[in-house]
């Protein structure tokens, strides 16, 4: 088959050459446009990146096209309808990062508990005094998970390993994994009220923007660690700047803020000047991150070698099973 394949990162060409055998590969380090669509004019399938936005001028510039595979979670920059309309399948990557999130809040919370950011800094600066710099155990502390699904489970499954107690916020219960994995369901409330530590793992929308807000801020016991590797959105930022200044926070350890224009992860692998220079600006006046309790990184928590592995993996997987006639990740338009 004739396989265009635009966005092309460092590594794909190699990945896509060694797993697409026998097939016309086409490769392009720019974005599917105006200007790009006709060299892809034959091809029977197309693989993009979220910065490929598939609109229907461009996509009817593809007459012979069947399949498009989206390396990417997200796929709102397909117009579904105009391919369902015209027998186009289009796959996309479900989850790729799971394990590589939770790990990434566990390197926060680690980081927190033990004051290494703290410590990294003094040392910088030739001062090794310790003073200031006491951690606390992990052990026989309790973490309130808020959203135990995928990637709660992960970071739950490694607290238990740490020996802390585990309560766990959401609004779909699965007992039999609660008495397997040993945590307890509780309300946001009681979760706030209990831990030492609270890391957040739901998706932002209506029901959890700013699920962590200036009303019930006053319920986190005192002296409590805050982690966000979800959406920066879920926790009000004044709610949060109150807290640390009031130290009802200890600390915080965020991979994002409320305001980055980076809200997806794919847009991280996209990452180019224009996007680079929003974060350089929004960090650099951001009020939060001039804290010395406050840890930053500019959500990566789903960047790793092994992660970009898997989007790459599971496109080649959906190529393959739609050529044996057997599409698999297909997703569809909700109108």
């Amino acid at each position: 088959m004739k396989i265009a394949i635009f966005d092309v990162q460092a590594g794909e060409k190699q990945y896509f050459t060694k797993h697409l055998t026998g097939h016309e590969l086409f490769f392009s380090r720019n974005k599917l446009n105006e200007n790009t669509a006709p060299l892809a004019k034959d091809c029977e399938v197309l693989m993009v990146f979220i910065t490929s936005r598939l609109t229907p001028q461009l996509l009817a510039i593809m007459p012979n096209l069947k399949l498009i595979v989206t390396r990417s979670t997200g796929f709102d920059h397909i117009d579904l309808d105009y391919c369902e309309h015209h027998g186009i399948v289009v796959t996309n990557v479900p989850s790729y990062g799971e394990n590589t999130v939770a790990e990434h809040a566990f390197a926060l919370i680690l980081t927190l508990s033990r004051n290494i950011h703290k410590s990294y800094l003094r040392t910088t600066r030739e001062d090794y005094r310790i003073e200031g710099l006491k951690g606390f155990d992990l052990r026989g502390k309790t973490i309130g998970v808020v959203g135990a699904g995928k990637i709660g489970l992960h970071l739950i499954k490694m607290a238990r390993g740490f020996d802390m107690n585990v309560l766990a916020y959401d609004v779909n219960r699965n007992d039999f994994l609660a008495d397997v994995l040993g945590f307890k369901y509780v309300s946001l409330e009681e979760l706030l009220k209990h831990s030492d530590i609270i890391s957040l793992h739901v998706p932002e929308n209506k029901f959890t923007h700013h699920l962590i807000n200036r009303q019930n801020i006053y319920l986190i016991k005192k002296g409590a660690l805050l982690i966000n590797t979800a959406r920066g959105g879920i926790v009000e930022t004044e709610a949060l700047i109150e807290a640390l200044d009031k130290k009802i926070l200890a600390g915080a350890g965020l991979d994002v803020i409320e305001g980055e224009n980076l809200i997806m992860e794919e847009k991280q692998l996209a990452y180019d000047k224009e996007t680079a220079k929003e974060m350089m600006s929004l960090v650099k006046n951001h009020i939060l991150l001039s804290k010395d309790n406050v840890i930053f990184t500019p959500h990566i928590a789903f960047y790793s070698e092994e992660a970009v592995e898997r989007i790459m993996e599971v496109s080649v997987e959906n190529v393959k099973a739609f050529i044996q006639g057997q599409p698999q990740n297909v997703v569809r338009s909700l109108n």
